[in-house]
């Protein structure tokens, strides 16, 4: 029952997702008099689920493709091309596939996926893509990605509307926080918990309290070893974090390491360690935070280590665990969010806005960031197809979840989308913004050739990312 609900929930999401994507391209098609074929939820080679003909009035149940469906519909009148031959939405045929990886907007007078050179050899029609002039072209191209990122803002700020934030006081943070060195050198020290400036409670709702606490002569109550500490803050403190740059982190919040969920065949699995153990030693090494948790494994990367682990029931057991070439055992970790007691922080209307966008850009840059670890070997292997998907989406349906993954995953969608990689609408973008910077277009058979060759590529990557989830599954 849990695998069909995660499937209920990443099918839907493909198809908020996919449906947006294509219809940035189709709208902007249809606003600079570009006429669509075909515009398709999901792929049909050789028939379709559903195949609605608005110029013909019918709708095709079960439809071979170029042929009536199983059962067919009159769901309207029959209509004619408009004599100026300007086409119109009664010109798309609109379907959905039976295959779910992705959707298409057919687009006429464009080399892609669905059409070749060949189909192009007549005179290029003024309703044709390729008739347009290069700005309009690439307005078509980077429609579903900017839509998609747009989605992804639109939900966030729904979320911040509808749930608020959820963020945990700094007195609820048990293990305290790691401060920088300009930090420590004014008096702080890692594994202090935080509780008060100048005599008042912090508010972790309160986004301008490391502001606060730089601030001359201010004093910051602390908690340390259990003893209540209050650290003056010296006028220097200010002027050293002034010139750090928009990254500089000050302090970050200690994490317990808590496992969320172990891979199947991985060392921490194969050593018994369950999901809700948190991880106290790695060794000889005391590990109350990931801050030393992940260091401890590069030192024993390569070498089986005793780990002491603490049960969800309270009993404490030594494992001998594994620990890879590259410094992994294979688990998921929880969030801060489920470890700690959270607070809510509403919003109105106009103040999720800002939110959603703040969060929107922050998760694009955080997965950017991210992508330069898929060029590595354990990167590679943890490539996953549609069950690695799936699998972020939870067991019981949950709407904020649900919301969450999916802003998520179009914000990946956009990204990925526009990497410059032929059959990708980065690969097509690419080649316009050539053509308008030199003045030459491509040939439409040089076109054909390279989008052959990335749909080639992205169907390979397709494969052994889901090879990756079958090997995951059955063999390790």
């Amino acid at each position: 029952m849990d695998i069909l609900i995660k499937a209920a929930q990443l099918i839907l999401a493909l198809v908020i997702l996919v449906t947006v994507h294509e219809f940035g391209h189709y709208i902007f098609a249809r606003i600079f008099g570009v006429k669509v074929n075909r515009f398709y939820l999901f792929f049909n080679p050789y028939f379709s689920i559903l195949r609605y003909d608005p110029m013909k009035g019918t709708l095709d149940i079960f439809a071979r493709n170029g042929k009536p469906g199983t059962f067919s519909l009159r769901v309207g009148k029959e209509h004619t091309p408009k004599a100026d031959g300007r086409p119109t939405w009664r010109d798309t045929v609109y379907g959905l596939g039976w295959v779910p990886l992705g959707g298409y907007c057919d687009i006429a007078g464009m080399v892609d996926e669905t059409k070749d050179a060949s189909q192009l050899a007549a005179e290029p029609q003024s309703w044709e893509l390729r008739s347009k002039p290069a700005w309009q072209r690439l307005c078509v191209m980077v429609a579903g990605v900017v839509l998609n990122f747009v989605l992804a803002i639109i939900i966030y700020t729904g979320i911040a509307f509808h749930w608020g934030d959820r963020v945990i006081p700094f007195q609820a943070m048990t293990e305290g926080m790691d401060f920088s060195k300009e930090f420590v050198d004014a008096g702080f020290r890692n594994g202090d918990i935080l509780q008060s400036i100048d005599g008042k409670a912090m508010d972790a709702k309160d986004y301008s309290v490391t502001w606060d606490m730089v601030q001359p002569g201010t004093r910051v109550g602390v908690l340390r070893n259990g003893e209540p500490v209050e650290i003056t803050v010296s006028d220097t403190l200010i002027r050293q974090i002034a010139s750090k740059g928009k990254d500089y982190m000050p302090m970050t919040m200690r994490v317990p390491v808590v496992v969320a969920k172990t891979m199947n065949g991985d060392p921490a699995a194969l050593a018994g360690i369950k999901e809700g153990d948190r991880i106290l030693t790695v060794g000889n090494d005391t590990t109350p935070a990931i801050t030393e948790f992940m260091p401890s494994l590069q030192a024993y990367k390569g070498q089986t280590v005793p780990m002491r682990v603490l049960r969800a029931d309270g009993s404490q057991e030594t494992l001998d665990v594994a620990v890879s070439d590259a410094g992994k055992i294979g688990i998921q970790m929880l969030s801060p969010i489920d470890i700690f007691e959270p607070q809510i922080v509403e919003y109105g209307l106009f103040e999720s806005v800002p939110r959603g966008w703040e969060i929107g850009t922050d998760r694009l840059t955080s997965y950017v960031s991210s992508m330069k670890l898929i060029f590595t070997k354990e990167g590679a292997q943890s490539l996953g197809g549609f069950g690695t998907l799936g699998d972020l989406f939870p067991s019981a349906w949950n709407w904020y979840s649900f919301w969450q993954i999916t802003a998520f995953l179009s914000i990946i969608l956009a990204f990925m989308n526009i990497i410059p990689i032929p059959g990708l609408d980065g690969g097509y973008t690419l080649f316009l913004i050539v053509e308008m910077i030199t003045g030459r277009k491509p040939s439409d058979r040089f076109l054909e050739i390279v989008n052959t060759c990335g749909f080639a590529f992205l169907l390979l990557l397709l494969v052994y990312a889901n090879g990756n989830d079958i090997y995951r599954f059955f063999l390790k």
